[in-house]
C-alpha cells in the first residue's frame, strides 16, 4: 500500500506511477467489484445499500460486474430479501453462503467464508461497511489475505489504471489522504453509515445466484454465543438517520448552553449532536458526536452552532441537503461549505430561532421543514 495527499501534483502521480510494481501474476486474474450485505438480525444494514450504489459507479468504470455478498444462515428469512435488496440497488450477480454456522455474526466463521470465497472467485475490490461488525470482518479478512484495507473511507474512485483510490481523512481529520493498495488483491476499503447516499431502488428481478459451501465445523469456532443485547432502544439510535439534526460547538463557551441546542432539536422534531472538543470536554457523551471520529450524518437540514467546521467535522456532514451555519467568526472553515451562513451569537440567535418556530410550526409538524 502507499498514501499520498489528495492534492497530488502531476509530479506526485508520476513518482507514484514508478512506484507501481507489475502487479503480481497470481493476481491479474481478479476481476469485479463486490459489497458485502450485512445483516443486522436479519435485516440489511443501510450502509450495504450505500455501498452497493458506490459500487455500481466503480465498476461502471471498471467495466466489470458488481456483486452482492450475502452471508447467513440457511433458513433464508434473512439471506432471502438480501438477496433480492441487492439486485434492487444495483448488483449484477450475487454469492450466497449459508450454514447454521452463521445464524449469529462470529469472527471465526464469518472470516473463513469470506476469505474462502474471494480465493475461489478472485475479485478486484471488496468494499465493507465501517460498522462494528465490519470493521471487524474486514480486519480479519485483509489480514487473512495479505491485502490492503483502507479504512473509514469519506471517497472512493478508480485512477487512470484501474487502482482502487480510496479517501480518508488523516492525521487527526487535519488533511485528506488518499490510499491505493498497487501490489495486492483485493483492493479492500470500509465505509461508515451515511457517507455515500443512498441509490434509488429498482423493480429488478433476481438474477444470478452462486453459492458457496462453508467448510467448518462448530468444533474449529472458539467464540459461542450466549446471548443478545439490543441497543435499538438507546437514545442516539436515529441520530445517524434523522431528517433534522442541530449541532453545537466550542462556540456555546459552556456546557449548560448545550440547552439551546437541545431546545431546538426538540422544537423542529430533529435530533441534536455536537462537534469533537465537546466530547473531549465531557460536556456530551461520545455518542452524540458528530463528525470523522463519530456519526456521519445526511440530514435533510443541518444547523450548526458555534462549530468552527475544522474538516474532520466537515466530513462528516457535508452529505446533508442543506446546511445553515452560526458563528460569530465570519472567517470560520464552515462557511465555505454551509448553504446559508449566519454571523452572530448561537447563545443568542438559538432562542430566538426556536422561539419563532415555536410561534409559526407545532412540533408534531415539523416534516414540513424537509419536505
Amino acid at each position: 500500500m502507499m498514501e499520498i495527499q489528495k492534492s497530488e501534483t502531476p509530479s506526485q502521480a508520476t513518482g507514484r506511477a514508478g512506484m507501481k510494481k507489475e502487479l503480481p501474476k497470481h493476481y491479474q486474474d481478479h476481476r469485479h467489484v463486490w459489497v458485502f450485505i450485512e445483516l443486522e438480525r436479519g435485516q440489511v444494514h443501510p450502509v450495504s445499500l450505500e455501498l452497493l450504489g458506490e459500487g455500481r459507479k466503480l465498476a461502471d468504470k471498471l467495466g466489470v460486474q458488481l456483486a452482492g455478498v450475502v452471508v447467513g444462515p440457511p433458513d433464508g428469512v434473512g439471506t432471502g430479501p438480501a438477496i433480492a435488496d441487492a439486485f434492487a440497488y444495483g448488483a449484477d450477480l450475487a454469492y450466497l453462503i449459508e450454514s447454521p454456522l452463521l445464524v449469529d455474526y462470529r469472527n471465526e466463521p464469518f472470516t473463513k467464508a469470506l476469505t474462502d470465497l474471494v480465493n475461489s472467485h478472485k475479485p478486484e475490490i471488496l468494499l465493507l461497511g465501517a460498522t462494528t461488525l465490519g470493521r471487524d470482518l474486514a480486519g480479519s479478512v485483509a489480514t487473512t489475505l495479505q491485502t490492503g484495507l483502507t479504512a473509514d473511507c469519506t471517497e472512493l474512485d478508480v485512477d487512470v489504471d484501474g487502482s482502487l483510490a480510496a479517501t480518508r481523512p488523516t492525521f487527526g481529520g487535519s488533511l485528506l489522504c488518499t490510499i491505493y493498495t498497487l501490489n495486492c488483491r483485493p483492493q479492500m476499503a470500509t465505509v461508515r453509515p451515511r457517507v455515500m447516499a443512498m441509490p434509488q431502488r429498482l423493480a429488478k428481478p433476481i438474477g444470478r445466484v452462486i453459492r458457496h459451501d462453508l467448510i467448518m465445523v462448530e468444533e474449529e469456532i472458539i467464540t459461542k454465543v450466549l446471548g443478545f443485547l439490543s441497543d435499538s432502544q438507546s437514545e442516539d439510535a436515529n441520530l445517524a438517520y434523522a431528517d433534522v439534526v442541530v449541532g453545537g460547538g466550542l462556540g456555546l463557551g459552556a456546557a449548560e448552553n448545550l440547552q439551546h441546542v437541545k431546545d431546538l432539536a426538540r422544537t423542529i422534531g430533529g435530533e441534536f449532536g455536537c462537534s469533537r472538543p465537546l466530547v473531549q470536554k465531557g460536556w456530551m457523551p461520545f455518542d452524540r458526536q458528530i463528525g470523522q471520529t463519530g456519526k456521519t450524518i445526511r440530514p435533510k437540514l443541518y444547523v450548526a452552532a458555534g462549530i468552527s467546521g475544522a474538516i474532520q467535522h466537515r466530513v462528516g456532514v457535508e452529505g446533508a441537503d442543506f446546511i445553515v451555519a452560526i458563528n460569530t467568526d465570519r472567517n470560520a472553515p464552515i462557511f465555505d461549505f454551509a448553504h446559508v451562513g449566519v454571523v452572530a451569537d448561537a447563545i443568542r440567535f438559538l432562542p430566538a430561532l426556536t422561539a419563532a418556530f415555536t410561534r409559526r410550526l407545532a412540533p408534531r409538524d415539523h416534516r414540513k421543514l424537509v419536505n
